[in-house]
């Protein structure tokens, strides 16, 4: 079996077998994205989760700098992920939606 672009190493030792598995390129799934208030680990404040935008890297942290903007206060891009400080899953609902993507709310 020979290694290819869209493909990605599953196991492997200097002489063990090395099996693939294709690679989705597609990193929000449905073309969703999903707003998810999380608290967990966070000593009880909550944070704001925004996942499956079709975007990464600079473009990504262009956009969370727009997001944080726009509901004045702080964050971070973490794993492909956006978390805005606070809890702001309506607003950033809505706000998605206007700007084209099909977004919506997940979690609690």
């Amino acid at each position: 079996m020979g290694r290819n672009s869209e493909s990605r190493l599953v196991y492997s030792t200097d002489a063990g077998r090395i099996k693939e598995e294709p690679v989705n390129e597609d990193v929000a799934g449905d073309g969703n994205v999903r707003v998810r208030p999380e608290k967990k680990g966070r000593g009880g404040k909550v944070v704001t989760v925004i996942s499956g935008l079709p975007m990464a890297g600079n473009d990504l942290k262009a956009y969370a700098k727009q997001l944080k903007k726009r509901c004045g206060g702080g964050g971070a891009v973490k794993d492909g992920c956006v978390e805005l400080q606070g809890d702001h899953v309506d607003v950033m609902v809505e706000f998605l939606k206007k700007e084209g993507y099909d977004a919506k709310r997940s979690g609690g």
